[in-house]
Parts: C-alpha cells; sequence; structure tokens
C-alpha cells in the first residue's frame, strides 16, 4: 500500500504562489523616467555640496555649535520621553521587522516576490553607501566633540551622515514606492515624509547627531529610493531565479517519492521439472535481464518438499540406520 506524502507548510505557500506566478497587471513598476534622473542629480549635488561644507567649516558647522549649545532636551524636556520611543521609527531593526511583515502579506496577496526583494535590495543599498559614507569620514557627535567649533572629521566616529535618518527615509519610503494606485503613493509618500523627518530632529533634540548629520541622511536614503528603478531588472531576475529554483528543487522532492506507478509483478517459483521446458519469466520493468532479484539466493532452488530444517549446529534429525529417505520403497524387515 502507498502512502502520499503530507504536504508541509512551505509547499502550501508555494502552491499559492503558483495560482498566479506573474505580477499583476494593474500594479506598474516604476521606470527611470527623465523626471527621476533630474532629481536624482540635484540629490546628488547636494549630498556632495553638504559634505564640502561641513569639510571646510562653513557656516553649517557653526549652525551645528549652535543648536548644540542651545541643548533642546533641555528647553523641552516634557517631551523627552515621547521623542525616546519616537527615535525608534528609525532603528535598522525594529523598523525593518514591521515593514518585512506589510510586505510579505502584500506579496502572499498579489503572489510575487517583488515587494520583499525591492525591500531587500534598499536596505542593502542602505548599508553600504550609508555604512561606507559613515567610517570613511570618521565625524564624532555633538557628546563626544573634542575642540569648540571644528567640525570633528577624520577622528574615528561614525554618525556623518545620520543612519537613523537615512533608515527612516528608505524604510517607510519603500512603502510609497511599492504603491499600487498613484493615490496610494501620495498619502504614503507625505507619511514617509513626516515620519523621517520627525526620527531626524528627534536625533537633534537628544545630542546624538548634528543637524548637518540629519540634513544629510535625509538626502542619502532619498539618493537610494530615487536610484530604485535602475534595480528593478536585476529584482526581476531574482524573482525568476527564485521560482525556478523551486520547481527544481519540488520535482527533485517529487522524484524521491514516487508518485504511484505501477507496481512490479511478484515472481512466481516454479518446481526444477516444471521449469525445465517452461518459458523464462518476463523480466520485471527497471531490472537488469542477467541480474537475480534481490530477495532470492543465486543458483537451482529446490521445492519445500526436499528440503530438511537446519540449524547452524547441523540437522535436527537423529541419525537412524532404518531411517529411509522419502520417495524411496522401505526395504521389508525379516
Amino acid at each position: 500500500m502507498r502512502t502520499e506524502r503530507k504536504p508541509t507548510r512551505l509547499d502550501r505557500v508555494f502552491a499559492r504562489l503558483d495560482r498566479e506566478p506573474e505580477r499583476p497587471a494593474h500594479i506598474g513598476v516604476p521606470r527611470m523616467s527623465r523626471h527621476r534622473v533630474v532629481l536624482f542629480g540635484a540629490a546628488l549635488v547636494c549630498y556632495l555640496a553638504i559634505v564640502w561644507a561641513v569639510l571646510i567649516t562653513s557656516w553649517l558647522v557653526r549652525l551645528d555649535w549652535q543648536v548644540m549649545f542651545f541643548r533642546p532636551y533641555q528647553q523641552w524636556s516634557e517631551i523627552h520621553a515621547f521623542v525616546d520611543y519616537y527615535v525608534v521609527l528609525g532603528q535598522r531593526g525594529p523598523t525593518a521587522v514591521m515593514v518585512a511583515a506589510w510586505l510579505g502579506w502584500r506579496s502572499w496577496r498579489q503572489h510575487t516576490l517583488r515587494p520583499l526583494l525591492a525591500l531587500g535590495v534598499s536596505l542593502l543599498l542602505l548599508n553600504v553607501t550609508v555604512g561606507a559614507a559613515k567610517y570613511g569620514m570618521g565625524r564624532l557627535g555633538p557628546h563626544y566633540a573634542t575642540e569648540i567649533g571644528s567640525n570633528e572629521m577624520w577622528l574615528g566616529g561614525d554618525i556623518f551622515p545620520s543612519g537613523h535618518t537615512a533608515n527612516a527615509v528608505v524604510t517607510w519610503g519603500i512603502l510609497a514606492y511599492l504603491a499600487s494606485t498613484p493615490r496610494a503613493r501620495r498619502w504614503l509618500s507625505a507619511v514617509s515624509a513626516v515620519t523621517s523627518l520627525g526620527v531626524g530632529l528627534s536625533t537633534v533634540y537628544i545630542g546624538t547627531h548634528w543637524l548637518s548629520d540629519v540634513v544629510l541622511g535625509w538626502i542619502a536614503g532619498l539618493l537610494i529610493l530615487l536610484a530604485l528603478p535602475w534595480f528593478e531588472p536585476l529584482i526581476a531576475r531574482a524573482e525568476e531565479r527564485i521560482f525556478d529554483l523551486r520547481a527544481r528543487w519540488r520535482d527533485r522532492r517529487r522524484g524521491a517519492v514516487p508518485a504511484g506507478g505501477p507496481v512490479g509483478r511478484p515472481v512466481v517459483l516454479r518446481p526444477l521439472t516444471d521449469r525445465a521446458d517452461a518459458a523464462p519469466d518476463p523480466v520485471p520493468t527497471g531490472r537488469p535481464a542477467s541480474r537475480p532479484p534481490a530477495y532470492l539466493a543465486p543458483g537451482p532452488h529446490t521445492t519445500r518438499a526436499e528440503r530438511s530444517p537446519v540449524t547452524p549446529a547441523g540437522s535436527r534429525r537423529p541419525p537412524h540406520p532404518e531411517r529411509h529417505p522419502r520417495g524411496t520403497t522401505p526395504v521389508t524387515r525379516p
């Protein structure tokens, strides 16, 4: 009797994705239009200008010190507890988990892996670009400043640009980037802009970042969102590759458990006298003709009546001079 393999949870997930493997037609993929290219170029120019203004210790650095001496956390101390919780919206771990849960549900509903792959690509770009800039410029924060009025560059810090702000822009902005309707995209863009703006100002309030760090973090996150359409072909190929690997893995699993082919016909043993003139039995399908079945000993086989039950120590029948083999005529006693 053959038993069917019980489907696992992963099989059920792939079965739902198989219902509509193509991307829904009503969801458009953003393209790198001329308008977006112009915005990307303008944001890149602003990024370089802010870095240059900090390097030459311009008016932007003086503004940083003025805000630091103002000490917002002392001026508005009643909102300190709220800001401590609000700034979590810019931390990479909690925000990535929340957004990934929402995009995972969208992937389930739309039968496509694009939302999750787009989130992964954006976070990868964020870690590479912002992380390299942080450790490359090595700016110290307000709490660790060494000289009043200096730009605090190349001193081993890691706050320029602000990672909290850039992460908030990318993590919450990806929801607007993946919106399925223009109205939803507008609303989500406004919500993500306000959220990232609040996260950046929160870091300035508690004194962990300079104001220029926050401004550069906003632009760094915006650059990543504007550059995402360039990676859409890579996302599409990755999605196709994942589905192809899934199909191969599923076919391999099906090959390991037979799907119900014809069962081999049992071999019927006949006495030697009957097998001499009879035609040989047909060889079962899939078994070599010159190889006997695995459960039969090689060589000629005797009938059950001709066998003698034996033990490892020999025959259990004691030797008797008057016992005759079966099938022979006993000699009459005198």
